[in-house]
């Protein structure tokens, strides 16, 4: 079972030692010029130290991440991801940063994603429903954030072209998920800034060989990888394993951090970014379930996987049939007050759960509590069923909220209380 695990990554491991050999986009060595700068310029530019020498690459993802001050986000088998929301004050090349991501594969960086203006930041949380004076003052918020767009994109790229000289064109993504970038290339380094209308500037970092990557993987090779991250625990907990966290931060895009979180999983590359602009989620978060399927479709289909809405009855035996499989199920929900206090409270508690029996007659007194809960249309949230305890009756839900929010378990009454009976799940 543990040889299987790296099958995953196999394509993207041949990718990063290609890279080290200092391999350009058309598969020409680079060739250093006087002009290009050196990294301490790029750094300096920059406005902190994101290299060490020059070849990011190949150091320990561990000591970038350390380097760069931010945090884990998730560490699976094969991929981890870095994640800081910076505080108002900070710059990155003049610029103030909104989200700052670094990705990488068995142990090294593939990837950094920062992300500047963006309509997900656009709206106060409060003003998402409210009077007329709110609805004012929301829109005027959504016009500071699209002008805020359109400037901090002519900001960065001129301090690129100062930096690395005049981008070309680069065309990402399928579908509704396409985007123009601006791209510049520094030893073995794709810079590529992007900015679709009214969405969001984002500048991402990636190696010259890996400016765009499906990987498709085998079916017979997904199955035995997924096989392998079905855990089961001696107190009767079935779960999975290696399900990258993605932290949607202070914006309201549950559903395309999810959508995220499920896509990598599978072995498919996503970004909540480009997936809220091709769900056409709303300004500070809002999305349809629908839109997003849709939206999502070309790239999962050019991996190789297809997208299923399903029809699912919230008890262990119905649920069990996903997760014996390693696939988990993206539920769409109402988390309410009411539902978040039970699911909390019996956090801790839980943890050391050893009798299943003994638990399950603790929990008697919450299922009859769920017939309390009410749904709440303000309270719609997409999360991810990750796991069931025939024993307990209990179901295991996973939240884009963080680390923190990685496990939380309910009974099965309190989840067919709040759902909204609508259910996605990736397939091969």
């Amino acid at each position: 079972m543990t040889t299987a695990i790296p099958k995953l990554p196999f394509i993207r491991s041949l990718i990063y030692l290609v890279s080290l050999a200092g391999l350009g986009p058309v598969g020409m060595a680079s060739s250093l010029t006087e002009t290009e700068p050196t990294f301490s310029q790029v750094n300096q530019a920059f406005g902190f130290n994101l290299l060490a020498d020059t070849n990011f690459w190949d150091d320990p993802i561990v000591a970038v991440a350390d380097r760069l001050g931010w945090p884990e986000e998730s560490l699976t088998t094969s991929s981890s991801s870095f994640r800081a929301y910076p505080e108002e004050e900070e710059r990155i090349l003049g610029v103030r940063p909104r989200s700052q991501a670094l990705y990488g594969d068995l142990g090294f960086p593939s990837e950094i994603s920062i992300v500047f203006a963006n309509k997900g930041d656009a709206v106060a949380p409060e003003l998402s429903l409210g009077n007329s004076d709110q609805v004012r003052q929301r829109q005027r918020q959504i016009d500071n954030v699209q002008r805020h767009i359109r400037e901090e994109d002519k900001q960065l790229q001129a301090t690129l072209t100062a930096l690395l000289g005049d981008p070309v064109t680069e065309r990402l993504g399928q579908g509704s998920s396409r985007e123009t970038a601006r791209r510049w290339d520094w030893r073995g380094h794709v810079f590529l800034l992007t900015a679709p209308r009214h969405e969001y500037v984002a500048l991402r970092i990636r190696p010259a060989t890996k400016v765009e990557l499906v990987a498709r993987i085998a079916d017979a090779d997904l199955r035995e990888v997924l096989a392998s991250q079905v855990v089961r625990r001696p107190n009767g907990d079935v779960v999975l394993s290696d399900i990258p966290m993605v932290n949607q931060g202070p914006k309201g895009y549950c559903v395309p951090a999810t959508w995220e979180r499920v896509m990598r999983y599978m072995g498919v590359p996503a970004d909540m970014y480009v997936l809220a602009m091709a769900a056409n989620t709303s300004e500070g978060g809002g999305t349809s379930l629908a839109d997003i399927s849709w939206g999502a479709k070309a790239a999962i289909r050019q991996a190789g996987r297809r997208v299923d809405r399903i029809s699912l009855r919230l008890t262990t035996r119905r649920v069990a049939k996903y997760i014996d499989q390693g696939l988990p199920v993206m539920w769409g929900m109402f988390s309410t007050e009411d539902f978040n206090q039970a699911a909390e409270g019996r956090m801790k508690s839980r943890l050391t759960m050893e009798d299943p029996a003994l638990w399950a007659k603790e929990l008697e007194g919450a299922r009859e509590a769920a017939k309390d809960f009410q749904a709440d249309a303000v309270a719609g949230h997409l999360c991810l069923i990750t796991g069931y305890n025939e024993a307990t009756g209990e179901l295991a839900l996973s939240d884009s909220w963080g680390p923190a929010f990685r496990e939380r378990w309910v009974t099965e009454e309190e989840a067919q209380e709040v759902s909204q009976n609508s259910f996605y799940v990736i397939k091969f």
